[in-house]
């Protein structure tokens, strides 16, 4: 009986309460200030600093022309092929077809990640670049000139943005290590390839990579795309992706 009324007295402590919530919800509060927050404060910092000096920072331009002191025939080939590989329109039909996949399969929470973080990174991507109006750089003829404004990279998003999807998508699989490590690599190199084009500053190709990363984490932890399947409790049949959260329901219900 004493046991019962001291779990109560925890309970109804404020202390106690902020305390358990923290222990029970440390990964999430992580995951959103390293995640979310702090991409999206360089993005910010990025955005003022370029704002008010379209030349940019003092390390752009040292940066471009190390990169293009590298520069050859093989490297030329490959640099233009990753740009035509990860040109944001390349994604669509990939994640048209693994939309289709989602749709078959009745992924439903799965296919709404995919589409709002796809439709969203987009829509950010193109009203910042309205916003800002920064120019391309100029320092040499690039054998892979582009006409729009710079700034963010929308080949830095676009990359972030597929790799993230699929990441998300083989979350609860080994796989996802795989994801991890080739997407990376792979993010890396459609930045590299923009600086050696000659077609952005490190800074946009930064801002992009920030930009998209805050947006795919941040979606992810409002319609949690990882949980595909939820624990039995009580002998009932497990939630599949056709179902809601139970403090989903809830919400609704208050509405």
């Amino acid at each position: 009986m004493e046991k019962v009324k001291k779990a109560n007295k925890e309970i109804q402590s404020p202390l106690s309460f902020l305390k358990n919530l923290l222990i029970a919800r440390w990964r999430s509060l992580l995951l959103l200030l390293i995640g979310v927050y702090l991409p999206l404060q360089v993005f910010e910092i990025l955005t003022v600093k370029i704002w008010e000096n379209k030349a940019g920072f003092p390390w752009d331009v040292p940066i471009l022309l190390a990169v293009h002191s590298t520069a050859n025939p093989q490297l030329d080939v490959l640099a233009v092929t990753l740009a035509r590989i990860g040109e944001p329109w390349t994604a669509i039909p990939i994640l048209g077809a693994i939309a289709l996949i989602l749709l078959l399969q009745k992924r439903w929470r799965s296919l709404a990640y995919l589409l709002t973080v796809s439709v969203g990174s987009v829509i950010i991507n193109r009203t910042a670049k309205e916003l800002m109006h920064r120019v391309r750089p100029q320092l040499w003829q690039s054998i892979a000139p582009e006409s729009s404004f710079a700034f963010p990279s929308g080949h830095a998003m676009a990359s972030i943005t597929v790799v993230a999807i699929l990441l998300f998508l083989t979350w609860d699989s080994s796989r996802r290590w795989l994801v991890l490590i080739l997407g990376s690599l792979y993010i890396i190199a459609i930045g590299w390839c923009r600086l050696y084009l000659g077609v952005h500053f490190p800074s946009d190709v930064l801002a992009g990579w920030m930009v998209a990363l805050g947006w795919t984490i941040g979606v992810s932890l409002i319609i949690k795309p990882y949980r595909t399947k939820a624990k039995s409790v009580d002998g009932e049949p497990p939630d599949d992706e056709t179902t809601l959260l139970p403090e989903e329901r809830e919400l609704i219900t208050k509405e």
